[in-house]
């Protein structure tokens, strides 16, 4: 008899689930065991039937493995305590960046006007420069948009006194051949 694959999914029959459910916990008993021998590995299996009923394999002591896990799982603990490098340079990073972002609201506040009680004079000299700078610039950028809409509604008023006209020639030319067929009537 070859072997054939098979799709994996729940076995709906009972006895046929049971008798897969032995055959397949003793083959991964004995792979467990074969593993363990092959490469000095501990090795712990827990496996529980759907009736409940517990099933266990150890290379050596269930509870020493069990115990080694946990002195792992205990270390990785206090390993995530301690910041990698890498954190370690984000963190700083990220430390750097609110600062900046801090100052710059900020900043960006007493442009508005807000928070500015606690600022000296030259800080206020300062500000003022600044905002002077920057309103020219807005009333410069303005005007330039400003022109530019003159510009194109100047194209477009052309454009229909161009179309006015057109339309005015063709009703003239359709006066006069109107006039030209009442005329031959």
């Amino acid at each position: 008899m070859t072997r054939r694959k098979i799709q994996i999914k729940k076995i709906d029959n009972f006895a046929k689930r049971k008798v897969t459910f032995s055959k397949r916990r003793r083959g991964l008993f004995k792979k467990a065991h074969e593993l363990s021998t092959l490469c000095d590995a501990e090795i712990a299996i827990v496996v529980f039937s759907d009736t409940g009923k517990l099933f266990e394999y150890s290379s050596t002591s269930m509870g020493q493995v069990i115990e080694r896990r946990n002195l792992q799982s205990e270390r990785i603990d206090r390993l995530d305590l301690i910041p990698s490098p890498e954190l370690q340079l984000e963190s700083s990073t990220y430390a750097i960046l609110r600062k900046e972002i801090s100052e710059k609201t900020q900043e960006l506040r007493q442009l508005k006007g807000e928070e500015i009680r606690g600022i000296d004079f030259e800080e206020l000299k300062h500000l003022e420069k600044s905002l002077q700078g920057g309103l020219s610039r807005v009333m410069e950028t303005k005007k330039e948009l400003f022109l530019k809409e003159i510009n194109t509604l100047k194209r477009k008023d052309e454009l229909f006194l161009k179309e006015i006209n057109t339309l005015k020639r063709k009703g003239a030319e359709l006066m006069e051949e109107n006039q030209q067929l009442k005329q031959q009537l």
